[in-house]
């Protein structure tokens, strides 16, 4: 038995709807009842010692192991930390027959951590936002109320007495969460385009940038809570959009308890293994952890075309806005029939339903994004912001027009459906990183009319060899002429260099690919200097692009603009 991962909640997560601390412990499953029952009466003694009788505990069993949770005060959560590690290590040493750590020697080394780390302050803010109901949103380093335009914002260890405060001045703006396995980031810009078009100043995290307006603060993956706060204390933002990862929800919980609307894309298998989440069921209830945040009276927007969501809807507080590339779907026209809300594709007509009313908001071929309906999961990225944009109130003036001018170019959409002519040749640059968003976006490049194909493919490290051969089969039933085996080398993730790209060429070689048609790259530059050798007129170049996107994308402009042609001498430099 040990301790796999010991963490703070700064927010609602998998176990829990509030602050507090989580431990991820391995363990047989035959000593799991007994492990989870002393846990349960040892954590529970020591929260009493502690004068924290009110604070929940929870439990999510995994195979092999378990997680168990705690909840705490907001200031109190490192301490919290402790106080789980403190009741598993008596635990554990009660299962092995061993005396249990002294309870109260424990309670006094805990209770002078708590006194070290609690802020009163902090404690009577959150109240008072709580009885305005405004949000609270707290790290270590700053505290505000209110978000956006309507937040005020101070350091941690300096904050005012609530009655100094002018609470008229205090407000939330509209927050929507949007999460899935693929087509977040594109779903958060192409919201935003809409609410754009409408007049409001946005602002959108993702896993590229922080974003307001037209301003990037900030590059990086910002899809977790702190790139949330960040955004929701900018006083120019008068709607947020908040891409929502999984690894944020797990590692840390969602950024605030609550939202106006939230978006599940749709659930795929990626990332396993990580936090206690071991299959395609554990991955699904992470995501339902946004729409559950949903306040009511707010909306959740599911995919009824994903049988994981479908199957997920019970206790939703929030009503539902279903959305679908298929007209006949059994959920939505059984939820239309009763008098709800859906966003449908019939035909090349993207509509918005509302019962037995239609309204359609564009054609297909309106949208650039969608290629004129070749890139069928842009439809389906399309539909989902349609329905998030209904639930925060933007009419349908702005979502078509945010649909016709949000465009697949590395400006709007960086890295996303990037489709390029390069000479002679045909680039599409794109993040798919796992089978379920490869398929899809491998599904439109066959569209694409090309001589020949080349994909560059690779995989960062922590996912299983199985994971990693599917990827292989994902790309090689596509049948290219050549593929590209990158290096991620800043995504190893404990794995050697080269393993990655040993594993794919083996499923590739069992798959019968012939040995001329594998190569290896260094990482995503040299697979794109690679694949530009191989290029001849009328080629089309499939660039699965991740941790060099930039640079990438910065030396197919610069090709672009001198005029190259396939054949011709890429420079190193």
């Amino acid at each position: 038995m040990e301790i796999l991962d010991s963490r703070r909640l700064t927010g609602p997560g998998l176990l829990l709807d509030r602050e507090g601390a989580v431990i991820d412990v391995a363990l047989p499953p035959a000593q799991t009842e007994a492990a989870v029952a002393a846990w349960r009466g040892h954590a529970r003694r020591l929260l009493d010692a502690l004068g924290w009788s009110g604070e929940e505990l929870a439990v999510r069993p995994f195979s092999g192991g378990v997680s168990l949770a705690l909840s705490a005060p907001v200031d109190a959560l490192y301490s919290a930390t402790e106080i789980n590690e403190w009741a598993w290590r008596a635990a554990a040493a009660e299962l092995a027959g061993s005396p249990p750590p002294d309870l109260r020697e424990g309670t006094a080394l805990l209770r002078d951590a708590i006194e070290r780390e609690e802020n009163p302050a902090l404690q009577a803010l959150q109240a008072a936002a709580a009885a305005r109901r405004v949000t609270l949103l707290a790290d270590d380093d700053q505290v505000s109320v209110g978000l956006g335009k309507g937040s005020r914002t101070w350091p941690a260890r300096s904050l005012p007495d609530p009655d100094t405060i002018d609470w008229s001045k205090i407000h939330d703006v509209p927050v929507a969460l949007v999460t899935g396995t693929n087509g977040k980031s594109t779903t958060v810009r192409l919201l935003a385009a809409m609410a754009r078009s409408g007049g409001w100043t946005v602002g959108t995290t993702s896993t590229d940038r922080i974003e307001v307006g037209d301003e990037v603060l900030d590059r990086g993956d910002y899809s977790g809570p702190g790139g949330a706060r960040t955004l929701l204390r900018d006083r120019r933002v008068e709607m947020a959009i908040l891409e929502t990862a999984r690894g944020g929800i797990l590692r840390r919980g969602l950024a605030l308890r609550t939202a106006d609307a939230a978006l599940v894309t749709n659930v795929a298998e990626d990332h396993l293994g990580d936090y206690g989440v071991l299959d395609l069921d554990g991955l699904a209830e992470t995501k339902m952890v946004a729409p559950r945040a949903v306040r009511p009276g707010g909306r959740v927007v599911l995919n009824a075309d994903d049988p994981q969501l479908v199957g997920r809807v019970a206790g939703l507080a929030a009503a539902i806005t279903w959305f679908s590339l298929d007209p006949a779907n059994p959920t939505v026209r059984a939820y239309l029939v009763a008098g709800g809300t859906a966003c449908l594709l019939d035909e090349a007509d993207l509509l918005l339903a509302r019962g037995e009313r239609r309204l359609r908001i564009a054609r297909a071929e309106e949208v650039p994004i969608a290629f004129g309906g070749a890139a069928r999961y842009n439809l389906a990225n399309a539909l989902a912001a349609m329905g998030l944009a209904d639930a925060l109130g933007l009419p349908a003036v702005a979502m078509a027009a945010g649909l016709r001018r949000f465009r697949p170019d590395p400006e709007s959409n960086p890295g996303r459906a990037n489709l390029m002519e390069l000479g002679s040749i045909r680039v599409l640059v794109d993040y798919a990183h796992n089978p379920h968003g490869l398929a899809a976006v491998l599904a439109f490049a066959a569209s694409l009319p090309a001589a020949r194909r080349l994909v560059v493919l690779g995989q960062a490290g922590d996912r299983d060899d199985e994971a990693i051969r599917e990827l292989a089969r994902t790309a090689w039933s596509f049948r290219p002429d050549h593929v590209v085996l990158k290096e991620l080398p800043s995504l190893l993730r404990g794995r050697p260099l080269g393993e990655i790209s040993r594993v794919l060429a083996d499923e590739m070689r069992r798959l019968g690919a012939p040995a001329e048609a594998v190569s290896r790259a260094e990482d995503d530059m040299d697979a794109t200097r690679q694949a530009l050798a191989w290029a001849r007129p009328g080629d089309l170049l499939v660039l699965l692009t991740h941790t060099l996107r930039e640079d990438v994308l910065a030396l197919l402009g610069k090709l672009r603009r001198e005029g190259w042609e396939a054949g011709a001498v890429v420079a190193s430099s």
